[in-house]
């Protein structure tokens, strides 16, 4: 093993993405020292190597971090590329510091400090940020492997365009957001295309529409996930349960829109049978492509210290980790209201965790 590295900073946040970005420029504005670790070569990478037709269901109003707003017509909605180069113009426009190409493998503690390492660069602070989201490692089922060989199997994080599928019928597993906008570009490019798994439910209207988008902005966007559904309200902690266990609705597919576009809706893929894929009702799919839209495992097993409940999420009261003094959590499903995960959600929650670093910070120095 070579050569250990050491640096000694205040706060490390883990991640670069609108989440890190956002409580950086918080940090900042409060005069913290602060570095952020980003494991991709670019800022907005994890953005730029999703599905090429993505687009952000939020409109553009929406999608702007504090202090500079995104640059497009407000009612438009972004594609992925346009994120991930609005978050680089970000990271350079407040001159955040951003380290790209470190890969965090370890957090551990020992005393007061925590340790951060990086492979050969370890990084001790006062006070840890982790700014990712809680979907960072593929769910596959354990059946996928019985699968024939010849099958194209690709989780929804590696899918990138329609070049990478064998000709022929293509599975989509999952019916969440994901697997309807897959599917549906499946069945549009000319594949035979199902979708199997249980209806998640859908929002009823369309958000790119003039009523869509007034009723997006002013009542679902700005009123209810923002203000109503909050752990701080009954009907939020009920439909934070719903969420975390069962993913949300379906937000620019509508039911209506597999049928047109000749997407076959199947219950459940339960199992394989003699290399294909079998339905829970019995029928064994003749397909070449599967797609799993299966979600992710929270993936913050490099997390080396008793912050984790056992189903792999951080134990945490609005970022603030229960019982770790120091360490903080930014970007996680539903973390205090069901807009944290989305862009214009973040910046409470940044704000909020800023906020308390830099009072823990004041009565250190008092102290």
């Amino acid at each position: 093993m070579g050569e250990i590295h050491k640096h000694r900073v205040q706060t490390v946040v883990i991640g670069a993405g609108q989440a890190g970005l956002s409580v950086g420029y918080h940090l900042a504005r409060r005069g913290l020292e602060f570095v952020i670790l980003e494991s991709h070569q670019r800022v907005g990478d994890s953005w730029r190597q999703r599905w090429d037709s993505l687009r952000l269901f939020t409109p553009a109003r929406f999608d702007g971090l504090a202090g500079m707003p995104f640059p497009a017509p407000p009612d438009t909605f972004p594609t992925k590329d346009e994120m991930a180069d609005y978050l680089e113009a970000y990271a350079s426009h407040f001159n955040l510091p951003v380290q790209t190409g470190v890969a965090v493998d370890r957090l551990t503690r020992r005393g007061a400090l925590y340790t951060v390492s990086a492979g050969d660069r370890q990084f001790e602070a006062d006070h840890v940020i982790v700014a990712m989201s809680d979907y960072q490692r593929r769910r596959v089922p354990p059946f996928a492997g019985d699968l024939d060989p010849a099958i194209v199997q690709l989780h929804s994080a590696d899918y990138r365009n329609l070049s990478q599928l064998r000709p022929g019928g293509v599975l989509v597993v999952g019916a969440g957001n994901s697997g309807a906008d897959i599917a549906l570009e499946a069945a549009r490019g000319g594949h035979r295309t199902w979708i199997s798994g249980r209806d998640v439910g859908h929002v009823p209207f369309r958000i790119d529409s003039l009523p869509g988008r007034l009723v997006l902005v002013r009542l679902v966007l700005r009123g209810l996930f923002h203000r109503v559904l909050t752990v701080k309200m009954p009907v939020g902690r009920v439909f934070r349960r719903k969420m975390l266990s069962m993913g949300g609705p379906l937000i620019r597919v509508k039911p209506r829109d597999f049928g047109a576009a000749g997407v076959e809706r199947v219950p459940r893929t339960a199992g394989v049978q003699n290399g294909r894929p079998v339905l829970e009702d019995g029928r064994v799919l003749d397909v070449a492509n599967v797609v799993w839209c299966t979600g992710f495992h929270p993936g913050f097993s490099w997390i080396d210290v008793p912050v984790l409940g056992g189903d792999g999420r951080p134990m945490q009261e609005r970022g603030v980790a229960i019982n770790e003094p120091g360490l903080y959590f930014v970007g996680l499903l539903f973390l205090y209201a069901a807009s944290s995960v989305m862009i214009h959600g973040v910046g409470r929650d940044a704000e909020y965790i800023a906020n308390t670093i830099s009072e823990r910070t004041r009565v250190r120095r008092v102290a």
